[in-house]
């Protein structure tokens, strides 16, 4: 584990999750409690990782699962029961405790923008595999070696003019492009879940440029941590890489959580 953060103090932050009665930890999924896999629906999480989160959810912490992908996908990977609290889609779905996804209904114009640029990438015949969800549209170029550069040109150049025209943001992301609804991120879960919670100890583990905007929402009210075999630059308080230093810090937690418990 590397400290990032000026003035970060990782034991005191374990410390606060020993103290403090109302904990909250956000969890990224893919890159964060799962390996990157060319069929993500082979990216099953780390071994030892879902034991750990039952045994820190049963010491009083709340466990929120904050993915792009959509909130049941996420869920039939990990495979806890009861399922967690998980937001999906970027903040777009959410689907509470033991309970089926919520979804916020998408502006007209945004949702004939996803239509529009399927078409658009299908017609360029570019590559790749392209993903519909409920506010966003992935090409996905995992594993593609030698065509990935030719199919996110392609993608990029037949999504701009409709991200332009409908108001819609294109985003990379490690292993693809995506298209997305604005006005919801996983900040956007993040801040929601601790205006409503208010706890005394938070983390967020992420591994994405898309967790960027989680860091930043979880600034000043608890820790950020990038989880990733290679550092880059982040806005996180820590850095660990997996699954060794994953496992480390839900061990620690664990244990904070039981001894404060």
């Amino acid at each position: 584990m590397k400290v990032l953060g000026e003035g970060f103090d990782l034991d005191a932050l374990f410390s606060r999750v020993r103290r403090e009665p109302r904990r909250v930890l956000f969890l990224d999924y893919d890159g964060t409690l799962a390996p990157f896999r060319v069929d993500p629906m082979e990216a099953r999480p780390y071994e030892g990782v879902p034991s750990r989160l039952e045994a820190i959810r049963d010491g009083g912490t709340r466990i929120v699962v904050v993915s792009g992908r959509p909130a049941a996908e996420v869920r039939d990977l990990l495979a806890l029961e009861p399922p967690p609290e998980t937001w999906g889609t970027h903040g777009w779905e959410r689907a509470p405790p033991g309970g089926p996804a919520g979804r916020v209904e998408l502006p007209e114009e945004a949702r004939a923008g996803l239509d529009e640029a399927a078409e658009r990438v299908r017609a360029a015949g570019g590559g790749g595999r392209l993903e519909r969800k409920p506010a966003a549209l992935a090409l996905h170029v995992r594993g593609e070696a030698e065509e990935a550069e030719r199919a996110l040109r392609a993608a990029r150049s037949a999504w701009e003019p409709v991200a332009r025209s409908r108001g819609l943001d294109l985003r990379p992301f490690d292993g693809g492009l995506e298209l997305r609804v604005p006005g919801r991120d996983k900040g956007f879960a993040v801040r929601t879940v601790l205006d409503e919670l208010e706890p005394g100890a938070a983390a967020y583990l992420g591994d994405d440029d898309t967790d960027e905007d989680a860091f930043r929402a979880i600034e000043g009210r608890g820790a950020a941590v990038l989880v990733r075999d290679q550092l880059r630059p982040t806005a996180a308080d820590v850095w660990i890489r997996p699954p060794a230093e994953l496992r480390g810090f839900l061990d620690r937690w664990a244990d904070a959580a039981g001894d404060g418990g």
